[in-house]
């Protein structure tokens, strides 16, 4: 196991593409800190697939918008287990869908927090210790938003596009403390907040029926997300850092049949 007495933490890793990765994370032998902000039952769920596979974890609660509360679940994860090695910032909220005129002022500052500021103070509070390890990964699940930068979406383009410009930044302080910086960037994904935006966007409950529309035949999965983010922090990657990978499938065209 590639990833054995390494200890991981993932924001946001009771659901969705956090629960992924976590849950590969862990049958690679790491030990994974489980965020969460309010679904502990959904954290608690994923510990609980971990441990059934043989594997370690814990769950932890923060806001990753808050520092203090970060300052405390890391302060309580080194206390338990060592250094953090991996930091996936995966926790993300979604923006409304309103025009830069229509958009209020507490959905800006509050998917900003999410998406730029939380990372920020995630990576700067495990920073001292991962420095002190033979190797540090920090991980951050960004969006093909960046990309695009879609009309009606400027909370959330401009909150990722922070955290890219923060990764490539960090790439460039960290590498001479071993520590390897990179993004992955997926377009739509069978999770909770991807349904949310199809229903939103194209009134479809089941994503299902996207699948023949979509590259390869199918809509991404967690899982697909998650391989990128092992191969990352795995021994095979042990000269990548500053980069940003796409998981959309080569560039996603959703037809809808």
């Amino acid at each position: 196991m590639s990833l054995a007495g390494r200890v991981a933490l993932v924001t946001g890793g009771g659901r969705g593409v956090g629960r992924g990765i976590a849950l590969s994370l862990a049958a690679d032998g790491a030990f994974v800190a489980v965020n969460y902000r309010r679904d502990q039952e959904a954290a608690e769920a994923t510990v609980a697939d971990i441990e059934s596979c043989g594997g370690k974890a814990q769950a932890y609660a923060a806001s990753i918008d808050r520092y203090d509360e970060n300052a405390a679940m890391v302060t309580a994860i080194e206390a338990d287990h060592g250094p953090i090695g991996i930091l996936v910032n995966n926790a993300g909220i979604a923006s409304r869908g309103q025009s830069v005129a229509d958009t209020q002022p507490e959905e800006l500052q509050r998917v900003m927090a999410t998406h730029a500021l939380g990372p920020h103070y995630l990576s700067g509070l495990v920073l001292p210790g991962m420095r002190t390890l033979d190797r540090g990964d920090i991980i951050m699940i960004s969006s093909v938003a960046t990309r695009s930068l879609s009309a009606n979406g400027a909370p959330y383009n401009m909150a990722k596009t922070a955290m890219e410009a923060l990764a490539y930044t960090l790439a460039k302080e960290e590498k001479e403390h071993g520590v390897r910086v990179n993004i992955v960037a997926p377009g739509l994904v069978e999770t909770d907040m991807g349904e949310r935006l199809m229903r939103a966007l194209q009134g479809v409950d089941d994503l299902r029926v996207l699948d023949d529309g979509m590259p390869f035949g199918r809509v991404c999965q967690p899982e697909d997300v998650a391989n990128v983010v092992h191969f990352l922090v795995s021994e095979q990657n042990s000269y990548l850092t500053g980069e940003r990978l796409y998981c959309d499938g080569g560039g996603q065209v959703i037809v809808r049949k």
